[in-house]
Order: structure tokens, then sequence, then C-alpha cells
């Protein structure tokens, strides 16, 4: 039964995208190693060296991604607990406010700290319906999965830093560049902050 089972095709990947902003975004943490000195990502590591990394800590970028027009939010955080898990979802909502944007819902995975239920309080002060990913399959939260992996590669591990200050000093500068300049194919090679549709004033005072 298991043999045949095996046989059987994997199960499609089903696309789906909200029609306006702020029906849904999707929030998710990424743990990241704390820099003591350049890596070996990007020098290569050499037979003999000690790596200065090990030993120095953890830090954890929360992420945040809107199913509809793409446009993410980030913060590096210390900890991937309630405390962070909430004030990271709080500090996402008033960004997307800013944009003119009501956040409805958050989808996240069943992480202990979105599972807690000081984060059910806080998405119920917030207006907002939780919704979860069903265990086991993390492509239910691909979009957030996808931000990640862009993040690392084109920020996180795309320059020698010097420190983790220096990393996380950069994140800002990259994600202007990733909202309002990088072509999504996703989006028909056209900016996340194209599908808010502001006028021209707008974008003049957001793009200051």
């Amino acid at each position: 039964m298991n043999k045949l089972k095996a046989l059987e095709p994997a199960e499609p990947v089903r696309r789906y995208e909200r029609e306006h902003p702020g029906e849904l975004i999707h929030i998710d943490i990424k743990k990241l190693g704390r820099i003591g000195s350049v890596g070996h990502r990007i020098r290569g590591r050499r037979t003999g060296v000690i790596n200065r990394h090990l030993g120095i800590g953890w830090e954890f970028v929360h992420v945040c991604i809107d199913d509809a027009s793409r446009i993410a939010f980030s913060q590096v955080r210390k900890d991937q607990a309630k405390g962070s898990a909430i004030a990271f979802l709080e500090a996402a909502v008033a960004y997307y406010a800013s944009l003119g944007v009501t956040v409805e819902r958050v989808m996240t995975d069943n992480g202990s700290c979105y599972l807690s239920r000081a984060f059910g309080r806080a998405c119920k002060k917030l207006g907002l319906k939780h919704i979860r990913t069903k265990p086991y399959t993390p492509k239910t939260n691909g979009k957030a999965e996808r931000f990640i992996q862009t993040s690392l590669r084109e920020w996180a591990y795309a320059h020698a830093y010097n420190t983790s200050d220096e990393r996380t000093a950069e994140l800002p500068r990259w994600l202007h560049r990733y909202k309002w300049h990088r072509p999504h194919g996703s989006l028909q090679s056209n900016t996340p902050i194209s599908r808010l549709g502001l006028t021209e004033n707008n974008l003049l005072r957001l793009h200051s």
C-alpha cells in the first residue's frame, strides 16, 4: 500500500492571490547567526581557521508580506518569543496603515509564539482574524517562505557585513528597493507599491 502511494503524483501547488491589499498578510520568523567577523559564506571556509561566528548567539528576523501586493515589512528582533511576535504584529499593522491599507487577516505557522493566548488577544484587539497553516505544510505560507529566501539572498548574505548591526542597518534600505524599485515576476514585472494605486502626491510623500 505504501509503495503504491509513493507512486502517486505529487499534489499540485495551488497558487492563489487575494484581490485587495490588506485582506491577508503572511508572517514568519527566520533565525540568523549573529556576525562576529566577515563569514565564510562570503570568503569561503579555510581549513584550520577558527570560525568566530560560533557561540555568539542568534537574532531573529520577523517578516511580513501582503498577499495581494507583495508589500513587505521586516524587523530584526532579539528572540522569537510571544512578546516579540506581538510587538512585530503591531508594528506591521501600523506600517500598512501608514500606506492606507487596513489589515483584515494574518496567517502564521504553528510556532509556540503564535499559538499563545497573548498573540490571540493581540489579534482580537487589532481586529484581525488569525489563520494558522496546516501542520507540516509550510507551502501554505509559501509567500512568506519565498520572501525569506529572497531576503537571505539579496540582503542577509549578499554582502560581507562586519557586524550584525551593520547587517540590520541595511535591512530598511533593501526593503525600500524591494517594494519600490524591484520588478516582481508574480506582479507582471511591476513593483509591489504599484498595486496600491497611490496618487502622485502620495507616492512622493511616502517615497521621500
